[in-house]
């Protein structure tokens, strides 16, 4: 059978990241400045090329290794991107995924070694290509993702406040929640723990700690559980 296909296109396949953080104010974006051309010195996703021995996700993982040096992180498959005319150098089709990253764990490896760079996603610059148009689609699979699946709590520390999490799902959804509303609903899902720690940065009193329990979850799960918030 070689060379059975030798009459057939070859195309290239990229793989881009799309990495949210949060920083328990706003949604984030990290980003890094293109070092080849074309458009050398311009803002870009995060990137790479699929090779021939590698699934798509194991060159998506390679790709965010290699650029961040972050491994083991909520990662999720998100569109394939085919327009001719997307990459000016040759026909490449692109595969992109979105990551959520905790800023506060990752943050100096990620600006420092790595030379990448946050942005609020309000502030962001204008990106190459056709990357805006994956952050787009990437935020808009973000808030459909954390309306009803607890995926938001990859960009908390593993102790956070009640005020924290509100913030971090105000920033997703881009409006504001009632407060009472808010932490009603949480409590009723039941997949939090509540800590016998206080943050105490926040206020005199200072604000119970909670951690996200997966055991908790995994077991409301068997009964088709979601979060719908």
């Amino acid at each position: 059978m070689s060379g059975a296909y030798n009459s057939d296109d070859k195309i290239l396949v990229a793989i881009d990241c799309i990495i949210f953080g949060f920083d328990k104010e706003s949604l984030k974006i990290l980003l890094i400045k293109r070092d080849f051309e074309p458009q050398k010195g311009h803002w870009s996703l995060m990137g790479g090329f699929l090779k021939k021995n590698e699934t798509l996700d194991q060159a998506a993982n390679r790709t965010l290794l290699s650029l961040t040096g972050v491994q083991d992180i909520y990662m999720e498959q998100l569109y394939a991107f085919s327009e001719v005319d997307r990459d000016p150098v040759e026909r490449t089709l692109s595969v992109s995924y979105y990551a959520l990253i905790n800023i506060e764990d990752h943050n100096e490896k990620l600006t420092k070694k790595y030379n990448a760079q946050w942005f609020d996603i309000a502030d962001a610059p204008s990106l190459i290509f056709d990357h805006d148009l994956m952050l787009q689609k990437a935020i808009r699979r973000l808030r459909r993702r954390t309306a009803i699946k607890p995926v938001g709590f990859d960009l908390l520390p593993e102790k956070f406040t009640m005020r924290q999490l509100q913030k971090l799902y105000e920033a997703i959804l881009d409006k504001e929640v009632d407060k009472r509303n808010f932490i009603n609903k949480i409590n009723s899902l039941d997949i939090l723990i509540k800590l016998n720690e206080k943050d105490m940065t926040s206020s005199t009193k200072g604000s119970f700690l909670y951690k996200f329990s997966q055991e908790k979850y995994d077991d409301k799960l068997k009964n088709n559980f979601y979060i719908k918030l």
